[in-house]
């Protein structure tokens, strides 16, 4: 058995359980820990929410605390605490320490602690997750009138995330990657392939998006927060084409767009402290246009 830790928002959670479904095509038996969200204390409390189970119909197998204890060998009984001073912890943890890390699907009973983003794990079960992961009707009637005027349009969603990343704890981490300089760079790489473009600009700064994105082709849609935000996903994915943040949220919108001959856009890094090379980031990301924090494009389509 393979027990995934699930963390973070909606962006992350969908990467962990996409993962459980890419392990089980191989054979595998597998479980979520949703511990951090259920019965986590003070630091290892997830402070968002489990939107996985907001989804319509989705399907997981969640471990029990007796098989996470197994795993991780955390138990406070006498017996077990004697036992791991005389020969050692047990603990069956492998954490996620590269881009790619293709050697856990020859892995067993072993708990994997990651976000396990990468686009190569999932090439492969890309339509199969298209399948699963559906979202709940929106009664919301801006949401139904949007996606019915997207069938008609050049759609492209536009991802620009700046709350979080501006604080002190995070800056330091994503902040200098989508620059002005990587969304104008975006626009002219949709706007020499795509015939009148409309860019739907998704963001958790709407007053930021307001001043600095404004025209005829440009579309604000500030309309779903809270629990609602969900539907900012669905609308990415309904769009053709896709301009992301360096965050897991619009690039699910993306993954999850049907269209064929979709462009997707996505930052060269996803942080400050990524290590891995362009070339090995292009191998990653197949199918995705690569750009820099000067706007220029490092990979095309």
């Amino acid at each position: 058995m393979i027990i995934i830790h699930v963390m973070g928002g909606l962006g992350n959670q969908l990467y962990q359980y996409a993962l459980s479904e890419k392990l089980k095509q191989l054979g595998k038996e597998v479980k979520l820990d949703l511990y951090a969200y259920t019965d986590a204390k003070g630091e290892d409390r997830e402070w968002r929410e489990l939107e996985l189970e907001r989804l319509e119909g989705l399907e997981y197998t969640v471990c029990t605390r007796q098989e996470r204890t197994l795993f991780l060998d955390n138990s406070m009984k006498f017996a077990d605490r004697v036992r791991r001073k005389l020969t050692g912890r047990k603990d069956r943890t492998v954490a996620e320490t590269a881009d790619y890390m293709p050697e856990i699907f020859e892995m067993d009973d072993v708990y994997l602690y990651g976000f396990w983003g990468c686009e190569r794990y999932y090439k492969d079960i890309t339509g199969l997750l298209r399948q699963k992961i559906r979202f709940p009707k929106s009664s919301n009637p801006a949401n139904v009138e949007t996606l019915a005027r997207m069938e008609h349009e050049n759609a492209v969603s536009v991802h620009i995330r700046r709350k979080d990343y501006l604080t002190v704890a995070d800056g330091a981490r994503y902040m200098g990657i989508c620059t002005q300089a990587y969304y104008q760079g975006a626009f002219d790489y949709i706007r020499e392939r795509v015939e009148k473009p409309v860019f739907y600009i998704f963001s958790d700064d709407v007053e930021y998006a307001k001043a600095h994105f404004s025209g005829q082709d440009f579309r604000i849609v500030d309309w779903n927060t809270g629990k609602d935000s969900l539907y900012d996903m669905e609308l990415m994915s309904r769009c053709q084409h896709n301009i992301c943040a360096n965050s897991t949220f619009s690039i699910w919108g993306a993954r999850l767009n049907p269209y064929p001959n979709k462009i997707m856009i996505r930052p060269l890094h996803h942080d400050n402290y990524e290590t891995a090379s362009p070339e090995e980031i292009h191998a990653n990301w197949e199918g995705w246009v690569l750009l820099d924090a000067a706007g220029e494009t490092v990979y095309g389509k």
